[in-house]
Parts: C-alpha cells; sequence; structure tokens
C-alpha cells in the first residue's frame, strides 16, 4: 500500500441524476463522471478504494423480480445486492480503465463483490425499519406476512410496504483480498452498498440475510480496517450544514472529532436518512484511528482535497 490511502464512499443516488436518467446508460455515464474526479486523486499519488450506494439500483432489481414473479422465481435481498454490486462495479471499473488510459497511468482496477458479516443477534433485527422495494395492497401484504415471514408497514396512502433491519457492520469479510489488492497497486471497487449482509451460523458457515447495511457505516469500518489517511464522502451537498435548510443555516468548513460529536448528540442538525449516518461514520473513522474524512459533492472533490470547499473533519 502507498503512503496516501483514501476511502471514497459515493452514494448510490450519484449515479442517478433524476428521474429522467434512470437508465442503464444514464447511470453509466454518470459513473463516467465520478470516475473522472477518482482519476484526478489517482493523478495526485493516492491508492483508492471506492465504495458505493445501491438503494435505488436494489430496488430496480425487486421491482423487476416482483414483475416477473408470475413467470420465474424471485430474486432474494442479499442476491440483489450481490447484483447491483457487480452491475456498478462493472460501469465504474470500465469508466475508470478508460480514464486513466487516457492520462497515460498504467493501473489496474478491480470490482470485488464483497460480503458484510453482522451479529446474528443485532438488535435491528428484532426492529426491522428500513422500507424496501413496492407498495403492496393489504391482501398481497397478508400472503407476504404468511407465506415468506415478510416484515410490513403500512403507508395509510400507498398502501404497505416490507420492511428489513439494518445492522451493523462487524467483519469485512473480503478485507484479506482487498488489502491484498491494494497493497498490488489495483485501485479496487469494493464494499457495494456497504456490503452484503452475511451471519454466522452455528457451524461458522456464512449465509446471507435479509438485511441492509449502511453504506457510509461499512466505508468507515474499511477505512479503519485498511488504515486509510483519508475517508472522503460524496453526497448531494458542498458542504455539510448546522440547520440546514432554515433561515439560520451555517455552512462548516471543519469540525472535530470533539465538535461532530457535539452536534450530533444535539440531535437537530443531521437529518436520520440523510447526513446523520454520514457523520456517525466519520465519527468512527476518527475514533478508530482515522486520520482526516471529508464530505463533499462529487464535482468538488478535486478542490475539496485541495482545501478549497468541502467539509473537513480531523481528530483535533
Amino acid at each position: 500500500m502507498g503512503d496516501r490511502t483514501a476511502i471514497v464512499a459515493i452514494g448510490g443516488n450519484s449515479l442517478i441524476k433524476d428521474k429522467m436518467h434512470e437508465s442503464v446508460r444514464d447511470q453509466y455515464i454518470a459513473a463516467h463522471e465520478t470516475s473522472q474526479h477518482i482519476a484526478s486523486m489517482i493523478e495526485q499519488g493516492w491508492d483508492v478504494v471506492i465504495g458505493h450506494g445501491n438503494g435505488p439500483q436494489v430496488g430496480f432489481i425487486l421491482r423487476r423480480s416482483e414483475l416477473a414473479a408470475h413467470e420465474l422465481h424471485e430474486i432474494p435481498l442479499d442476491v440483489c445486492g450481490a447484483d447491483s454490486q457487480g452491475a456498478i462495479g462493472y460501469a465504474l471499473a470500465q469508466n475508470l480503465q478508460n480514464e486513466l488510459r487516457r492520462r497515460g497511468i498504467s493501473k489496474p482496477v478491480a470490482a470485488v463483490v464483497t460480503q458484510t458479516e453482522v451479529a446474528r443477534d443485532d438488535p435491528a433485527f428484532a426492529d426491522p425499519s428500513k422500507p424496501i422495494g413496492s407498495f403492496m395492497d393489504a391482501a398481497e401484504a397478508k400472503r407476504r406476512r404468511t407465506q415468506d415471514g415478510w416484515d410490513l408497514v403500512e403507508d395509510a396512502n400507498r398502501g404497505y410496504r416490507r420492511v428489513v433491519a439494518s445492522p451493523r457492520p462487524v467483519r469485512i469479510v473480503e478485507l484479506d483480498a482487498i488489502r491484498t489488492l491494494t497493497d498490488a497497486g489495483t485501485v479496487v471497487i469494493g464494499i457495494g452498498g456497504g456490503g452484503i449482509p452475511v451471519v454466522a451460523n452455528a457451524d461458522g458457515d456464512l449465509e446471507g440475510v435479509a438485511a441492509v447495511i449502511d453504506k457510509d457505516l461499512g466505508c468507515s469500518l474499511l477505512a479503519q480496517q485498511l488504515g486509510a489517511e483519508l475517508f472522503l464522502i460524496t453526497t448531494a451537498v458542498e458542504k455539510v450544514a448546522l440547520n440546514f435548510g432554515q433561515p439560520d443555516e451555517v455552512w462548516l468548513d471543519h469540525l472535530t472529532l470533539a465538535e461532530a460529536k457535539q452536534h450530533l448528540a444535539e440531535g437537530t442538525h443531521f437529518a436520520r436518512g440523510s447526513m446523520k449516518p454520514k457523520i456517525e461514520s466519520v465519527i468512527e473513522y476518527l475514533e478508530g484511528g482515522g486520520t482526516e474524512a471529508v464530505i463533499t459533492n462529487p464535482e468538488n472533490m478535486a478542490r475539496a482535497l485541495a482545501g478549497d470547499t468541502g467539509t473537513r473533519f480531523t481528530r483535533d
């Protein structure tokens, strides 16, 4: 591994610009844009490991499976995660390979289908809350609950929807493989969607489980275990803000670990399904020995690394 290793966590939504650009081709074009920014980091001497979200893509796979259920077998959630890792990894790897070649940089790129172990007794399994898949009527919800053992919640306006657990990542199964590739100078794309959730059975064998791992927490764990000097999270905004969207909104250039923990504890600044898990993942990275984290949007990655924008997090 080189002197400077960065884990770059890109959102699944960053591959989908809007509702009018959801096709495979549109996502490939978006992956090309992201790859240009990452190639610039590599050009600056960074060893890069790329993690990515997959929420929208898994949703598409589930919907296709539902529509085809009258003719073909349905796809389990863990396999949906694996499928999305392969497709997104392919798009990112090919685009990055092409971009590096254009820049005259000889560096291999590899996508690694990654499993992430979670604890079988994680409290999240007793309180599934992450909605996935399509809405359904009461009759279908009853059938799914009885036949498949699904947990469902009702939305008065849209029907019922399946919910699954979001357990904490405890071990990245392919960590040694990712480390070996990175040590050999390979750009790795891995831990897509936080990793495919797996648990160990009584014999120690791994098996997939219907759950969703937070992508940023998974990338944070990978950053800690690889000893990465930088943990970079891309999102929809250029910087982190206090009181986001309010008249007293304040954009932040720099936060220490203590300041980040204080603002998180206040409970009013970071939305649960948006910025909160990103701040939590940064805190875990820094508490786990990490050096520096940055949150910004993809188009400002280079400027953020130069210190011109983004929100920078350090231990002190």
